[in-house]
């Protein structure tokens, strides 16, 4: 390594989506590359790197809190989605020696290089279309799972969301590039793979592709692994449903799907400029639970978007009732920077009903949520831990349905795979004793 500065330890966090988990495993890993030393803890650490989310209002207030409280004696690197949501108020309210954006690769040890020299690195430019390569150096976060971004970007339009100011428009990997990240990452003893992105659904269009001849192909690599397909907007998984439900036969693809459907009222559904129907979305769900009978449904929920009375929210009550998702990602709506919907003030739903009706689909959310699980007590049959439990000797699993199943065991069993039988269920996961 050419570098003077060897010695300096860095302290890297992230926050956020999978997608941005993985920003932070490329930022780790070209940085040890280039011969830093990666730090656990802000006290031991020369240089501090925030790897940044801004999809929220709270999420935001949280991370300028968590920037004003760096030590002033350490230097600090934003990087992530806030500096290209709200750039304006990173300058105003909080020091910093360096500013990137997300997906910025091994530009990251430039930016480190500059600020060390003892000038202040700004590197946004063309942030917004970053797609670094996915055969940078990489330190994983967990050594079972990884995590591979299919695409950066997205082709929606959706009037809540500021997301599409820091991550661009649809920029779609080769097939070709991400075969030969997945037989790497396997021989090296990865057994879960994360296909990530801000919607899945529709990768591949701006290169002639489909996420379901992406998915077959990863599926004909030999080799025992599972396989978790991240969140699909139903307007991108209408056109090629049929051709996902075959691929999603395979053993290796986790019966699993997140299909955010955001409120169950069509004209809310189409002031979020969300091109589908509440109708759609139902289909999608009934034509793969037609398939899978024990699929795992997750959905998101935006409680309060501009204009939504009584009867739309209580639409999305009864659709809650009537599909009963596995889980419900419950959001209060707020106002984001440079949005449509934060041009419809005079729409807004008052904060305290917001926060009245997203209690409200909390409450049945969990409801549900435990109706769901206890259906499967007694179950018996593999899991895959892919994680180290909260106490000791504890350890999480993930069924064929990507159910997270605990399990008691004192020997290391990280990265098996275990046949075990469910005997207690939560709202959040499951229980399972060990069968030898």
């Amino acid at each position: 390594m050419n570098c003077d500065d060897e010695s300096m330890r860095v302290f890297i966090r992230s926050f956020g989506c999978s997608t941005n988990q993985a920003d932070a495993e490329v930022l780790a890993g070209s940085l040890a590359d280039a011969g830093y030393e990666l730090s656990n803890s802000t006290a031991t650490a020369d240089i501090i790197i925030y790897n940044t989310c801004a999809v929220k209002g709270p999420t935001e207030d949280r991370m300028i809190e968590i920037l004003k409280r760096v030590p002033a004696n350490k230097k600090v690197i934003v990087t992530g989605c806030l500096p290209l949501i709200n750039f304006e108020r990173v300058f105003r309210e909080v020091h910093f020696d360096g500013i990137v954006g997300p997906a910025s690769g091994d530009k990251i040890v430039d930016v480190l290089k500059t600020v060390l020299s003892g000038k202040r690195a700004v590197a946004l430019n063309g942030a917004v279309n970053a797609k670094p390569s996915l055969d940078l150096p990489r330190h994983q976060l967990n050594p079972v799972i990884s995590i591979i971004p299919v695409n950066y970007g997205c082709l929606g339009s959706c009037t809540y969301c500021c997301v599409i100011f820091a991550r661009g428009h649809l920029r779609s990997y080769g097939i070709q590039e991400i075969m030969e990240r997945i037989k790497k990452d396997w021989i090296f003893g990865t057994r879960e793979f994360w296909i990530t992105s801000q919607d899945t659904a529709c990768y591949g269009r701006d290169i002639g592709l489909n996420l379901a001849e992406l998915l077959r192909t990863v599926c004909d690599v030999e080799g025992d692994f599972r396989v978790r397909v991240g969140m699909m907007n139903p307007n991108w998984t209408m056109p090629i449903l049929n051709n996902l439900i075959q691929v999603f036969k395979s053993e290796k693809i986790f019966k699993f799907i997140h299909l955010p459907v955001q409120s169950g009222d069509n004209q809310i559904l189409d002031r979020m400029h969300r091109f589908y129907s509440v109708e759609d979305f139902k289909r999608i769900v009934d034509a793969l639970r037609s398939s899978f009978p024990n699929i795992t449904l997750a959905t998101d929920v935006i409680c309060g978007f501009p204009t939504e009375s009584s009867e739309a929210f209580e639409r999305t009550l009864q659709l809650i009732k009537e599909v009963k998702p596995d889980v419900i990602n419950t959001s209060k709506f707020f106002a984001r920077p440079a949005t449509a919907a934060a041009k419809m003030h005079k729409d807004f739903v008052s904060p305290s009903e917001i926060k009245r009706r997203s209690g409200i689909v909390a409450r049945l959310a969990k409801e549900v949520a435990f109706e769901k699980n206890r259906r499967w007590i007694g179950w018996t049959g593999q899991v895959l831990i892919d994680e180290v439990g909260k106490f000791s000797g504890s350890w999480v699993g993930r069924n064929f349905a990507y159910k997270p199943i605990t399990v008691k065991n004192t020997k290391d069993v990280f990265g098996k795979i275990l046949q075990v039988k469910v005997i207690k269920a939560f709202s959040t996961h499951l229980e399972a004793e060990i069968i030898e």
